[in-house]
C-alpha cells in the first residue's frame, strides 16, 4: 500500500489572501456582462486588472 497522501496536491502559491470592494449596479452590470461575453469570472477579471495598474507604472 503506498504511503503518499490523498487529496488534490499542495499549490506553490495558494490563494489565501481575500480582497473585497463596493461597486455600484452600473459597474456591476458592465463586470457580469464582460465576464459572459469573454468566459471569466469576476475573480479573475479583478486579477488581471490588477496585474495591469501594476504594470502600468
Amino acid at each position: 500500500m503506498s504511503s503518499k497522501p490523498i487529496g488534490r496536491p499542495k499549490s506553490e502559491n495558494p490563494l489565501t489572501i481575500e480582497v473585497k470592494a463596493r461597486i455600484d449596479k452600473k459597474t456591476n452590470d458592465e463586470l457580469i456582462k464582460y465576464c459572459k461575453e469573454n468566459n471569466l469570472t469576476r475573480t479573475d477579471v479583478v486579477r488581471e486588472g490588477i496585474k495591469l495598474v501594476i504594470t502600468k507604472k
